[in-house]
């Protein structure tokens, strides 16, 4: 079952790497108390769509910092296949944000993402709020990259606390009623 916008993020706790620190270290929903996090999952390492998405959230790791927003990623993959698909890519070596190991693929079912006759994880992507509720899930298909971009936009949009229109941007006006 997909997780429900406005209902409590699905707790996790599991291992992670930390290319930055060359580190395994443990992560946990509690630990993103008081900030905002955006959780994305990919479907697995040593793929072809899922590096440039990686890279593009790191790049924008400035961005979401700005707005009090951390990054973790999330696969299938064990934090040992993580340290070594990263070893192995050069455009991961500079990676700065945790990549979550959800190795029983319990985290990916609870947030509805896992394609359990695949093993993998569709490309979920989900803002969570400082008080640990989902404001925003969206999922691409397989084949399908998503748009850092987009996810930038809206959160911008939740940290108005204000109803946006269509397309609305950063320093555009919000709609009163």
């Amino acid at each position: 079952m997909a997780v429900q916008v406005g209902s409590p993020a699905p707790k996790f706790k599991a291992k992670a790497y930390l290319r930055s620190k060359d580190q395994f270290i443990d992560v946990s929903l509690e630990d993103y108390k008081g900030k905002w996090l955006c959780l994305y999952f990919y479907p697995m390492d040593f793929t072809f769509v899922c590096p440039t998405e990686i890279v593009a959230f790191n790049r924008a790791l400035p961005d979401f910092a700005g707005r009090n927003c951390d990054l973790l990623a999330g696969s299938v993959d064990s934090e040992y296949v993580h340290r070594g698909w990263c070893e192995a890519t050069t455009d991961l070596k500079g990676l700065s944000h945790p990549m979550l190991a959800d190795l029983t693929k319990r985290i990916s079912m609870d947030y509805g993402v896992l394609l359990p006759d695949k093993g993998v994880a569709l490309r979920g992507t989900f803002l969570i709020d400082p008080e640990g509720t989902v404001r925003w899930a969206n999922v691409n298909d397989l084949p399908v990259g998503r748009n850092v971009d987009e996810v930038l936009r809206v959160l911008d949009a939740l940290q108005t606390g204000e109803l946006t229109a269509c397309n609305w941007r950063k320093g555009d006006s919000v709609l009163k009623v």
